[in-house]
This record gives structure tokens, C-alpha cells and sequence, in this order.
């Protein structure tokens, strides 16, 4: 019997909660339980902007791995690597796991923006196959000179989860589950939602306050600024069991990004029957249906000040919502499911260049 092995090369820790790491950390279990031997490694930390010693440790990682190997390599760091990605190309087979192109990270300049772009266009030119995460990135990928034929779209699985009974109270209780960085938009919610304390709400935002911790400064800043310290609750980084328990006494998500490669709180949302305010930026709209959220145009904070007040104001346009966001629990896709083809297309992408 053909023993299915691959490795595993990931950026920094891979129990870091991000939904990116997320994702890694579900398939390599769904690899496993194809009966694939996975070896998991890490490339050091820093990226998507590594110093030497990143540099030269992901150099020692792909130096070390034995000819032919497949080599899966989360597209945080593979972007940046293009020089070792192209050195072994001819003898390893490397697969790009891109869950959203580098270079539409929000708050980056024009000239990074044209860096990234290049570095991780050079990158993929190297890689035997690209897997996304979603069919928006697929497409995002056209601009980087990828051929349909070497992209696949593998979206996250989505736990089960029990509907939320909601906050029980007169008080909207929203929740936002993200890693504080300008691109999750939480600076704009708070100005969204400065224009609305005469309405009964609060805002539970549960996501890491030191991967960017200038952001969350200013995240801070802007909640005592608007006079908002009362009504918004900054948990930072929580456990499955915390975000459990905010879900559960959640009555409403939001989540008013710049770009998502997928959204996978805004599956969990869903799998909650939570009734969803985001914006139409990347695969968003491909996540979240018509009849079960508001998207409006990514940064204008007047049309997401207005998705909220009429969740607040429209009791029955909020009821709709979360009927919409229930019937599409049930057409989530499994993390065993998503384990599952992603196995399958490693097994296509394994087989010799002239063949595939």
C-alpha cells in the first residue's frame, strides 16, 4: 500500500488562535484521520515580514525535507519566500495554502502592496498546486498568473453548534469575534456605533489584543474617546469554551472587515442561527446569504451605522435574519468533509507534473 505522507510547514505557532491557523490545525487532523502521516514544522516566527533568522531557519526546514516530498506551506509565509520556494522547485513538490492574498492586507502602503504582490506571485509560480480556501480568493488569483488548473477551492469546516438563546435582556447583546487588526474594521465599529448610544445595546469583542498592539491601543483609545467604555467589552483572546459561552448570549454578530478569505467566525456565527451585520468584501458574500445578514461596502461606517440601527430598531427584520441564518446552519460543510477533499486534491496534486 502507497504510504500518503506529506509536511506540514507553517509560520510561527500553529496553535495560534487565527481563523488561519484554525484551518491548518483541522486539516492536518483530517489528513491524519485519512491516514496520511503529517510532519508538522515551523518555518520561525515574524511572518509575513521575517528577519534573518526566520529566514534561515525556513531555509534549513526546506533544505532538510528528502526529494519529492510534498510539502504543504501556509500561504503566510510561502508569499514571502520565493527564492527558496523556486530553489526547490524541481525537487520538491510544493502546495500553497493561500488563504488570502498578502498583498490585501489592509493598512499597508502602495509600495508594500507592490512588493507583496511580486514576492508571492514569484512564489506561486513555484508551486505544483494552490489550495484556497474559498472561490473569491480563487478568482483574487487570476492576478497573479496561477492557472485555473493548479487552483483548488478547499472552504473550512464548521463545528455544530447549538442555536444561541441570546442575552435575555432589553440590552442588543452584538458580538464580534476577531484578532484585533485594521483589517477586521473594529475601529469602524466603534465610530459606527458611537452614533447609536441612544439605543439599548453592547458589544462583546472576543479576539487577541496583542498580535497588533497598536491597533488594539488605538481600539482603546477610540471606545474612551466616544465615551463607549461602558458598552464595550474587549475579551481578548478566548478559548473554544469562552467563545462558546459569548455565542451562546449573543443575540446578533458583526464583523465589519476589508477583506476575508473566507469568514470562518462568520460560519460559527451562522452555525449559532445568529443573524449576521458585515460587509461585501472578499468571500463574505459567498458565506453569509442574502436572508440571513446585512453586507454593506466595506469602511463606510454611515451604511453600517444604519445595518445597526435597524437591527436594533426592526424587531422583525432582526427575527427574518436569524430564521435566515438558521435554515443555513444545516448547509455548512463538516470539518470532516473539509478534511476529507483536502486529501483527496493532495492525492491528485501528488502525482507527477506531466500527469496531473
Amino acid at each position: 500500500m502507497t504510504i500518503k505522507r506529506c509536511s506540514f510547514l507553517v509560520p510561527g505557532d500553529l496553535n495560534t488562535r487565527t481563523g488561519g491557523y484554525t484551518y491548518d490545525r483541522r486539516v492536518i487532523d483530517g489528513l491524519r484521520a485519512q491516514q496520511w502521516e503529517v510532519e508538522v514544522q515551523t518555518l520561525g516566527e515574524g511572518y509575513p515580514a521575517p528577519a534573518a533568522a526566520a529566514l534561515a531557519q525556513a531555509g534549513r526546514v526546506a533544505d532538510a525535507l528528502p526529494d519529492g516530498a510534498l510539502a504543504v506551506v501556509d500561504g503566510l509565509a510561502f508569499g514571502v519566500l520565493p527564492d527558496l520556494a523556486q530553489r526547490h522547485a524541481q525537487r520538491l513538490c510544493w502546495i500553497a495554502l493561500v488563504h488570502h492574498p498578502l498583498s490585501l492586507e489592509t493598512g499597508l502602503d502602495a509600495a508594500q502592496q507592490r512588493a507583496l504582490f511580486e514576492s508571492e506571485r514569484r512564489a506561486l509560480a513555484s508551486a505544483r498546486g494552490v489550495i484556497v480556501t474559498s472561490s473569491s480568493t480563487a478568482r483574487a488569483l487570476a492576478a497573479f498568473d496561477v492557472p485555473d488548473s493548479r487552483i483548488v477551492v478547499v472552504e473550512p469546516g464548521t463545528e455544530p453548534a447549538p442555536l444561541a438563546a441570546g442575552s435575555g435582556t432589553d440590552a442588543l447583546s452584538l458580538l464580534c469575534v476577531a484578532t484585533v487588526t485594521p483589517r477586521k474594521g473594529h475601529a469602524l465599529l466603534i465610530e459606527a456605533l458611537a452614533g447609536l448610544k441612544d439605543r439599548c445595546w453592547t458589544l462583546h469583542c472576543a479576539g487577541s489584543l496583542v498580535m497588533d498592539a497598536a491597533c488594539a491601543s488605538a481600539l482603546m483609545q477610540a471606545i474612551e474617546r466616544h465615551g463607549l467604555r461602558e458598552r464595550v467589552v474587549l475579551h481578548g483572546e478566548q478559548d473554544e469554551a469562552g467563545l462558546c459561552a459569548l455565542y451562546a448570549k449573543a443575540d446578533a454578530f458583526v464583523l465589519p472587515s476589508f477583506h476575508e478569505g473566507y469568514g470562518m467566525a462568520l460560519a460559527e456565527a451562522l452555525a449559532y442561527g445568529l443573524p449576521v451585520i458585515s460587509t461585501r468584501a472578499g468571500a463574505i458574500p459567498d458565506t453569509v446569504p442574502a436572508d440571513a445578514g446585512l453586507l454593506v461596502s466595506p469602511g463606510d461606517a454611515i451604511a453600517l451605522r444604519a445595518a445597526l440601527q435597524r437591527l436594533m430598531d426592526d424587531a422583525a427584520w432582526r427575527a427574518q435574519l436569524k430564521a435566515g441564518a438558521q435554515r443555513a446552519r444545516g448547509r455548512l460543510p463538516t470539518w470532516q468533509q473539509s478534511g476529507a477533499r483536502f486529501a483527496s486534491v493532495l492525492a491528485d496534486f501528488r502525482q507527477p507534473a506531466g500527469g496531473a
